[in-house]
């Protein structure tokens, strides 16, 4: 029953997210915001909202460890599985304004979260509040550095939703709701059943089966893309999403109901979080050494060997 609760669970997430990024990106061209702002800013808060529904529902449900493991295995799953893969499909190339902004935010925000979780082994409002604001300051100076530039990548807009009628919109509000309300809860039931059968922590169940689930779209979407010969992915908005990650997920959670760090689990603070780090920082090498602005199949497997040696030690 655990089993069937974690997949359905995880099926309900997945559409419910897709059908509130529809709802959300209908609804903002209705009240006129512009594509670029919709694609920085309304896209990265609807594609959040699978996560922050689990860890939201994990923290009032007083399971802490779930809220805290599903990002940090969601930030390494990111890196590790879904970049891995897409550069053994195919190499990728960097942008150069990759490591002049999105990167030094993630390690920014990835950092703070350590030393706020190490400081008294909780995040309060006031600190997830600290992550908040850091993200708003971050997606005005993205935004305004965009308005200038020709390159601001809008892929992921699709304009044949600025002509959606109200009813559409609405219903796909109601189903996406509905999807990842029920999917949260589903979810984070399944994980503490199969945590209690396997014999594992919350935590160890969290950042690797609920991280990958909830990484599977970015996943599929980025394998189809590469397999098709297309761009397959943009580095820039898979940091984007761990910047969110942290920032508007563990930010906003904290701030309805402070994140405590579990006694039971240290390996939160020693271990888990120090691979989360480890697996932002090593891009910058990677980036640069041997060919330079470009993640190739070496490196891909690299990252996913690095995946797989995680995934193990979570789960001895």
């Amino acid at each position: 029953m655990s089993v069937f609760l974690v997949i359905v669970g995880l099926a309900l997430l997945v559409v419910g997210g897709d059908f509130l990024v529809r709802a959300a990106v209908g609804l903002s061209f209705k009240l006129k915001i512009s594509k670029l702002v919709i694609g920085m800013t309304v896209v990265s808060f609807a594609t959040s909202a699978p996560e922050l529904l689990v860890s939201l529902q994990a923290a009032l449900d007083g399971v802490s460890d779930i809220s805290l493991g599903n990002v940090i295995g969601s930030n390494i799953a990111n890196i590790g599985l879904v970049l891995g893969i897409t550069a053994i499909i195919t190499p990728l190339a960097v942008d150069k304004d990759f490591y002049k902004f999105n990167w030094p935010m993630m390690m920014l925000v990835s950092f703070m979260l350590y030393y706020f979780l190490w400081n008294d082994n909780v995040l309060t409002a006031m600190e997830g509040m600290i992550l908040f604001v850091a993200l708003t300051v971050f997606l005005y100076l993205l935004i305004k550095s965009s308005r200038k530039s020709t390159k601001a990548n809008l892929e992921e807009v699709d304009d044949a939703l600025a002509v959606v009628s109200n009813f559409k919109v609405g219903m796909w509000l109601l189903i996406g709701s509905a999807g990842l309300y029920f999917g949260s809860k589903w979810l984070v039931e399944g994980a503490e059943q199969l945590a209690e059968t396997v014999g594992i922590s919350d935590y160890a169940i969290s950042v690797t089966v609920i991280a990958i689930g909830t990484s599977v779209p970015e996943l599929a979407a980025s394998v189809v893309a590469a397999l098709k010969k297309e761009k397959a992915l943009s580095l820039g908005n898979l940091i984007g999403s761990n910047i969110f990650n942290i920032a508007s997920v563990l930010g906003l959670t904290a701030i309805i109901k402070p994140i405590t760090v579990n006694p039971a689990t240290p390996e939160i603070l020693s271990t888990n979080i120090i691979w989360m780090i480890g697996f932002a920082a090593i891009l910058i090498p990677l980036i640069l050494i041997p060919k330079r602005f470009e993640i190739g199949r070496l490196k891909g497997m690299l990252l996913f060997g690095a995946y797989m040696i995680f995934i193990y030690l979570a789960l001895i």
